[in-house]
């Protein structure tokens, strides 16, 4: 059979079979056409934004894609995916590095608050699985802490809850409260203070910070020294990234002195013992060299015009969801740190 087939002002003939064939097909490009457009609605996925996530923070593929332990050829696609259902590219790409997009940016806010949300519907599931069960993410900023006190305090809490999954990093306490702000970590060990208002802290140890030396030191006897006698050591200080080196760094600004640093090192322990062994001037919390001055290893000295303290904190993000592993973790932590000012205490 035929069928007339009209075009503007003109007609021709074609086989009835292969006119319905077209019509078909148009009618199913329609569909998928409307299909398509439906699905780009539902179709965003947690794994993608984690992708998404990874390679805003770390500005390229490569470094994206090792963070959430995918090759990049499917971290390239969870991404392709990503943008085809927003409808719009979320990166500008270039050939060191990747650039949000107004898109990307406005995507990247809300990223955050969605894993945060997610992983927080997460744990409270989890909690009905069982009192035992839970995750707990924590940082140290301390290495002093994480070596003398942390493993006690782990070791309680993997008790009551056996079948948790607990993990533990290090990093600079700036590091680590970006860790906590992007939802990488549940809760960190940091200098104080925070300057963020989305972190909540407590307070759990603080110390004066004085300068220490060797006992054969020529102003071992002394009580005090200036900011320019100070200045003027060979100084083993702590890295930067910490609050404890930036109130130092200020304190030398504010005198109009500059300091001459000869080691920076990321362990008080280690400041500790290049001091005792005449490598150069440190600094240090007073309740923490205690001992070492008792034991006449380490002499110390008041800074004049300085008055910074150490003060160790616990931080979390706030408003944030608290888990009853993250409860019991603050208080056998608060515990600790109070059993450990009774032994400074009795150390002097």
């Amino acid at each position: 059979m035929l069928a007339i087939i009209y075009s503007d002002s003109s007609f021709v003939l074609r086989p009835l079979s292969f006119v319905l064939w077209e019509a078909i097909e148009i009618s199913i490009k329609r569909n998928e056409g409307q299909k398509t457009k439906d699905e780009r609605q539902d179709s965003m996925e947690i794994r993608q934004l984690k992708a998404f996530l990874a390679i805003a923070e770390a500005k390229t593929f490569t470094a994206g894609a090792r963070h959430v332990n995918i090759t990049q050829a499917a971290i390239s696609m969870q991404i392709r995916q990503l943008e085809d259902s927003v409808g719009l590219p979320l990166f500008t790409r270039t050939p060191r590095r990747v650039i949000l997009t107004e898109a990307g940016e406005l995507l990247l806010q809300r990223a955050r608050k969605i894993l945060r949300e997610h992983d927080a519907a997460l744990a409270e599931i989890a909690e009905i699985a069982g009192a035992e069960h839970g995750r707990l993410r924590i940082g140290s900023a301390s290495a002093m802490f994480a070596t003398a006190q942390l493993p006690s305090i782990l070791e309680k809490l993997k008790n009551k809850f056996p079948n948790a999954e607990i993990k533990v990093i290090s990093g600079t306490s700036q590091m680590l409260v970006d860790k906590i702000l992007h939802g990488d970590l549940d809760m960190a060990f940091v200098s104080l203070p925070v300057e963020s208002s989305n972190i909540q802290t407590d307070l759990l140890f603080s110390d004066e910070i004085v300068a220490i030396a060797n006992p054969q030191h020529p102003l071992a006897r002394e009580k005090f020294i200036s900011a320019a006698q100070l200045a003027g050591e060979q100084l083993i200080l702590g890295e930067k990234g910490g609050n404890t080196r930036r109130m130092i760094d200020e304190f030398f600004a504010a005198a109009n002195v500059r300091p001459n640093v000869v080691m920076e090192l990321s362990r008080q322990e280690a400041i500790n013992r290049m001091v005792e062994n005449k490598m150069g001037v440190g600094i240090a919390g007073a309740k923490h060299i205690a001992k070492e001055i008792r034991e006449r290893r380490l002499v110390s000295w008041l800074i004049e015009g300085a008055e910074i303290k150490w003060d160790l904190g616990l931080a979390r993000l706030r408003g944030g969801y608290f888990s009853p592993i993250a409860k019991e973790f603050v208080n056998f932590c608060k515990e600790n740190f109070k059993e450990r000012e009774k032994e400074l205490k009795a150390a002097r």
